[in-house]
């Protein structure tokens, strides 16, 4: 009966904990800083099949574009590698902001995000060999990834990282949040 009490007890602590862990997720997820940074990432997503952003992508892109626009960011890279589909994330995306209004010398293109852990380190490589002094950074995801991506950028050395999330919902967004809590912990023990 003690076993029993203290597995009821242990499982209980640990739903507790998954449960809270998920609310922080989502909240910081949903809650845009009204904030202004030097620098906005983009983090890469799905192209379509004639190479244009999926929807989920062009709603990163559309929140990078209000930031730019609302003078809350000054530059943006966009961050993607090659997708099963043959093209070049990083690329579509640019294109993408550029006919949108976007000064192309507003647009640094990172082509060898494949992950968030590399974006975040290339991010830092970028603005390195830019020679920007960049203190505070934006990134551009969905609301379930923004917590990961914000503990990626600081682990990279970034001293603030805003989030903005991509306003798109699907589905699969639920499964995406639950799988962020594994994921948050593999990159927090990363380092």
């Amino acid at each position: 009966m003690k076993k029993l009490k203290l597995l009821l007890i242990v499982i209980s602590c640990m739903v507790a904990f998954l449960t809270i862990h998920l609310i922080w997720t989502v909240t910081d997820g949903l809650t845009d800083e009204n904030k202004s940074a030097q620098i906005g990432v983009v983090l890469g997503n799905k192209v379509n099949e004639d190479g244009t952003p999926s929807a989920r992508l062009q709603a990163r892109l559309d929140k990078a574009l209000e930031l730019y626009e609302n003078g809350l960011v000054e530059k943006v890279i966009v961050s993607g590698g090659i997708g099963k589909e043959g093209y070049d994330e990083a690329a579509v995306m640019s294109d993408y902001l550029e006919q949108e209004g976007m000064k192309a010398e507003d647009i640094i293109e990172d082509n060898n995000g494949y992950n968030t852990r590399i974006t975040a380190e290339n991010a830092a490589q970028i603005i390195k060999e830019e020679n920007l002094k960049i203190d505070q950074v934006f990134v551009i995801s969905q609301f379930y990834h923004i917590s990961r991506t914000k503990l990626a950028f600081k682990q990279e050395g970034f001293e603030t990282v805003f989030g903005a999330h991509a306003d798109y919902w699907e589905w699969r967004d639920i499964y995406s949040t639950i799988r962020e809590i594994p994921a948050y912990y593999k990159y927090l023990l990363q380092r």
